[in-house]
């Protein structure tokens, strides 16, 4: 096996079982204790394990937030076609809101040329990809700039919110369960999420399956306030069902 296949073994292992440990690693792919090291050191660098005393645990299971560059490195196959899946709810013409998140900026750059939108936003990295087309009307929220995730918070984003009302608004969140909703790391952040799910007529949420059954620190909506979760076929059967029972469709792309 060769080290790419050995690390994404421990990735899935860890974020399935919540920890990996390096005896037992050394043991089921057979070799020593300083290779799995290596491997978990070279994972930690991805930002996708956190290294703690004798093994490592996912950073999902941590609370901790990985800045948007190293998340936008992370299943990246699976965010893209979840982006892809996105376009079918979008309408015809209208409003949108764009969530600042690694795959809501996919779905940025995948769509359409031949659409009259208008695109409500809170992230820089949006911002960017969007600017150049002169099919979209683009919206800017103002605000604190978050420099981890590229997103604006407080006040100034909040007001402009207050009197906005979208036909779709498709979200990011850092975790989703059926026991606590949709959390997020960030008081400042959930506080802006809150006011963009109040602004839409309809909620599709965005997320692969690394980030379901995890909870963050903040709660900022319910399962049962969203029409449509789209994530990848990754997730659990067993947590998908426990989300539709909840109310939203899945999608699985």
């Amino acid at each position: 096996m060769y080290a790419e296949e050995r690390q994404q073994a421990v990735l899935r292992r860890a974020r399935t079982e919540g920890r990996v440990d390096v005896a037992a690693l050394a043991a089921e792919f057979e070799v020593t204790y300083e290779t799995v090291r290596r491997d978990l050191t070279a994972l930690e660098r991805r930002g996708v394990l956190r290294r703690v005393h004798g093994g490592a645990i996912p950073v999902e299971r941590l609370g901790f937030e990985p800045a948007l560059t190293v998340r936008d490195t992370v299943m990246t196959a699976e965010k893209e076609r979840i982006a892809k899946a996105a376009l079918a709810e979008l309408p015809e013409d209208g409003a949108i809101l764009l969530d600042a998140g690694s795959t809501t900026g996919r779905m940025a750059a995948q769509l359409p040329a031949d659409r009259e939108l208008t695109v409500v936003t809170n992230s820089l990295s949006i911002v960017s990809v969007l600017t150049p087309r002169p099919n979209i009307n683009l919206l800017v929220l103002g605000g604190r700039l978050r420099p981890r995730t590229q997103a604006t918070v407080d006040d100034w984003a909040l007001r402009v919110l207050e009197d906005t009302y979208v036909d779709v608004a498709f979200m990011a969140t850092n975790g989703v369960s059926a026991e606590r909703g949709l959390t997020t790391s960030d008081m400042a952040e959930a506080m802006v999420k809150r006011a963009m799910v109040r602004a839409a007529r309809r909620l599709v949420l965005l997320a692969d399956h690394t980030k379901v059954g995890n909870d963050h620190f903040t709660r900022f909506a319910g399962l049962d306030d969203f029409d449509c979760l789209i994530t990848d076929t990754g997730i659990a059967e067993g947590l998908a069902e426990e989300i539709r029972a909840m109310g939203p469709r899945v999608v699985l792309a």
